[in-house]
């Protein structure tokens, strides 16, 4: 599944578009996660003004609406012309004036819905801090933490109390830090949840300065492959040796997800009552 550093890194490959009028729309499978709005050819005739991101979603301003974009689990977004081949998964294409924007998902799990005041209370007002934002802080965290006797992996991945934070940014972070991730997350102690954030942001930043991480066929939408999963020291690498220690690495289930960690490295520590 695209992670925050995917979705930033394809938001900022979508800035070509910026200024451009929507000329034609083509929905041929409207059957996403949530269906595509029927009446989505509002767009016609509106020039697309801003791109921000807010957790995983990528929101796109036009002149007169605004829409909310998910990638869900295999989505992806492609800069073409209109003379470019179309595959069997692209789903919606918007004709702008010069460029034409197709949306691809195999497994249809993503969204392209509009950004109204359910859509906003339902999905966006939800949401934590972002992470590479001062809200996103030590004492906001600890504050959240001290109670929580979850793993701190689980913790971290919960979009309440920080959005974007993925597997593979939060496994990450967790080795580089020395801390088991199934540490009840109370237990940390506030300086560790200070190295915890700082080291977070710089996870984060160095993935998008890559261009993410490209595991499986994920793109931005020029096509381009991410490369930050030629630095990961973890994530995926269960059976094989620590770069720290040479300790086997191993895997555990924590909130249905791998979770590999170095039994060295990040000693589980029992947490007092």
């Amino acid at each position: 599944m695209p992670e925050l550093p995917e979705v930033e890194t394809t938001k900022t490959s979508l800035e070509p578009l910026l200024g451009q009028t929507v000329q034609g729309i083509l929905v041929r499978n409207g059957q996403l996660r949530w269906p595509i709005p029927e009446d989505i050819a509002l767009l016609k005739g509106q020039k697309l003004l801003q791109l921000y991101r807010r957790s995983k979603y990528i929101i796109a301003r036009f002149e007169k609406h605004s829409m909310l974009w998910h990638l869900g689990m295999s989505g992806s977004f492609r800069i073409c012309h209109s003379e470019d081949e179309l595959r069997k998964h692209d789903h919606l294409i918007i004709q702008f004036d010069q460029l034409q924007l197709r949306y691809h998902d195999p497994r249809r799990f993503g969204c392209i819905v509009w950004l109204n005041d359910e859509n906003q209370k339902k999905l966006l007002d939800p949401l934590g801090p972002e992470p590479l934002t001062t809200d996103f802080n030590a004492d906001d965290l600890f504050e959240k933490l001290k109670t929580k006797k979850i793993g701190i992996k689980i913790a971290i991945m919960d979009n309440h109390i920080v959005v974007g934070v993925g597997n593979i940014y939060a496994t990450e972070s967790l080795f580089n830090l020395g801390i088991h991730p199934a540490q009840p997350a109370h237990s940390l102690s506030f300086d560790q949840i200070e190295k915890l954030v700082s080291e977070i942001k710089r996870i984060l930043q160095q993935a998008i300065t890559l261009g993410g991480s490209t595991l499986r066929d994920y793109s931005n939408a020029m096509g381009e492959n991410g490369y930050f999963q030629q630095t990961l020291l973890a994530y995926g690498r269960a059976g094989e040796m620590c770069v720290n220690c040479e300790t086997t690495l191993e895997n555990i289930k924590l909130g249905q997800r791998a979770s590999v960690f170095c039994p060295h490295c990040q000693p589980f520590k029992k947490a007092s009552v």
